[in-house]
């Protein structure tokens, strides 16, 4: 029998329980979890946000988990470079990336090399968009119409 080596990335910015979620989830589909922590410069690059909490600790953080057994940093946007890096033999996201031309990208090179993409149900509740979006809403000042509701 093999050992199903599992992979789950995600900035882990803003850590909340859908961040928990997918790496409880995956645990529990592998022998051996390794998460993959976006790095601050990859943030910056693929989505365009500057995260709050730095790589170093993000990575911390991550590591921390008891479901975790190894923490990777990506440097760079491509999953195959992180797939050569650690060799995983699953590849664990979210399902929101089901169905989309990303995802169906993902699977087609995973396949090749006989990696299985799993998805797990999207935490639409909590969502570190969401709570960017409410911290920032915070920084306003507090006279503004918008925070008044005026706008």
């Amino acid at each position: 029998m093999s050992v199903r080596i599992g992979y789950a990335a995600g900035a882990f910015d803003l850590f909340h329980i859908g961040h928990l979620n997918l790496l409880r989830r995956a645990s529990e589909h592998c022998d051996f979890l390794v998460a993959g922590v976006v790095s601050d410069e990859m943030l910056r690059l693929v989505k365009g946000v500057d995260p709050v909490i730095p790589t170093a600790e993000r990575v911390e953080i991550v590591r921390a988990i008891r479901c975790v057994d190894e923490v990777y940093v990506e440097t760079v946007p491509d999953k195959m470079q992180a797939w050569s890096d650690v060799r995983f033999t699953h590849f664990f996201k979210g399902d929101d990336w089901r169905d989309t031309e990303k995802g169906r990208r993902l699977e087609k090179e995973f396949a090749a090399v006989g990696v299985s993409v799993v998805y797990f149900p999207y935490t639409a509740a909590t969502s570190s968009t969401r709570l960017r979006r409410a911290l920032e809403a915070l920084q306003e000042p507090i006279s503004t119409p918008a925070r008044l509701g005026y706008a």
